[in-house]
């Protein structure tokens, strides 16, 4: 690719990635900014969102956003104050300066800010540390999450710090460590060259000296993106079922919401890797009606209507919306409200729920699993899946499970309020 090219090309991210948030960012926005939070090498701005009375030990949502957009502008449309109001979780949003790229995209292809203790991942790193601190966060349950250049540094930040992430998802984004400048920047998001697994997944091992457990990843991308090749999101699958040692064909595979969606687990069954597939959709994040009937964000350029609320899925494989939490009865200094929180309504009245008996019962079943053989690895196609018309899990390891009666009952008298 030429340097005429290049130039030209980088011209374009005003109008592809253009998203005029400076006004929600003054007028309206939940967001609070703190200007001492480290070292800060990255020269990034911090901000982030505290819905009042947080409950004891709280999780983090790390939210980047992508070129041409600010973190008030991307959180008014992707909506992730209000789920963090809704659902009781802290939010973190670092935001790009012009000073470091004219384009305000992270620089998620630059060695020098995608290095573990350097430049722009250090930054967010502190940023994190700076919230931990102040707000008691459960350091078990911090996620990342970004669009585009964001999500290309959601996979610097899961590679080059894993042990402080639980989990992550990727949209519109790239692999870790498939560019060290603009040129191969550049052939990433256009062509997304093939590697192999092995070497993909080398990239992240060979990020920080961690060896286990890795974060769970979610991936998302649009079948007609063209600004960022669909195939990317083949490439980050492939890198994290290596690190997690997993086979390239889904455990599962089916349609949620109108879009094919496939799974990997682990051999305790819980999900550790998956994809969705936006049917027909370009470059951005998907919008659409959560499974509570509720919409998380509002539509606006790179943020589109697609039938399906990513945010909200996210926050789902995040564990974030299992249920509201119990909110701590005195909020303590370290979780004062952001000055603007009232300006994020609830997403929808919190009911009182009987106690969920399936739950109560659940850590009295002993479990013994019965080896399964391991799948050989198929060739991972993303158009077969988009034929699925249903989910259609294969089947897991084999479990038999024996039951304390005794243990039961007393459980279950506890639980309704018959025994102490």
């Amino acid at each position: 690719m030429s340097l005429a090219r290049n130039i030209e090309f980088l011209r374009q991210f005003p109008r592809l990635h253009g998203w005029d948030a400076v006004g929600l960012a003054l007028r309206g926005s939940a967001l609070v900014e703190t200007r001492q939070f480290g070292t800060n090498p990255g020269g990034l701005r911090m901000y982030s969102f505290v819905p009042p009375s947080l409950p004891p030990s709280p999780a983090l949502v790390v939210v980047l956003h992508g070129c041409g957009q600010t973190a008030a502008g991307y959180d008014h449309g992707a909506g992730w104050s209000t789920l963090a109001k809704h659902y009781g979780f802290a939010l973190l949003m670092p935001e790009q300066q012009a000073s470091n790229n004219a384009h305000t995209c992270f620089n998620w292809f630059n060695p020098g800010d995608t290095r573990r203790g350097h430049g722009e991942a250090c930054s967010i790193r502190q940023m994190i540390a700076r919230m931990v601190s102040q707000h008691r966060i459960d350091k078990h349950r911090i996620f990342i999450t970004g669009l585009s250049a964001g999500g290309a540094m959601t996979s610097v930040m899961l590679a080059t710090y894993p042990e402080v992430f639980a989990a992550g998802a990727i949209i519109a984004g790239l692999p870790y460590g498939i560019a060290s400048n603009v040129r191969e920047a550049m052939n990433g998001m256009l062509r997304s060259p093939s590697r192999s697994a092995e070497e993909l997944g080398s990239l992240v091992r060979n990020a920080s000296k961690h060896r286990a457990p890795w974060p769970r990843v979610s991936v998302w991308h649009g079948s007609a993106d063209r600004t960022v090749n669909p195939a990317n999101a083949d490439e980050i699958v492939k890198q994290w079922l290596d690190v997690h040692r997993l086979p390239s064909h889904p455990m599962s595979e089916g349609m949620v919401d109108g879009h094919p969606h496939e799974i990997w687990w682990n051999a305790d069954g819980e999900t550790v890797v998956e994809s969705y597939t936006i049917t027909d959709m370009a470059h951005g994040t998907p919008l659409g009606k959560a499974e509570n009937d509720e919409r998380y964000g509002k539509e606006g350029p790179f943020l589109i209507e697609a039938g399906i609320s990513s945010s909200y899925h996210i926050a789902n494989f995040f564990g974030l919306t299992n249920r509201v939490p119990k909110l701590a009865k005195t909020a303590s200094p370290a979780t004062t409200e952001s000055p603007s929180a009232k300006l994020i309504p609830l997403a929808s009245p919190i009911s009182t729920l009987a106690p969920d008996l399936g739950k109560i019962l659940q850590p009295l079943l002993t479990t013994k699993e019965t080896p399964k053989s391991r799948e050989k690895p198929k060739a991972r196609s993303t158009a077969k899946a988009k034929e699925k018309l249903k989910e259609k899990p294969k089947e897991k390891p084999r479990r038999s499970r024996v039951l304390d009666v005794g243990a039961v009952i007393t459980r279950a008298l506890t639980a309704a309020g018959l025994m102490k």
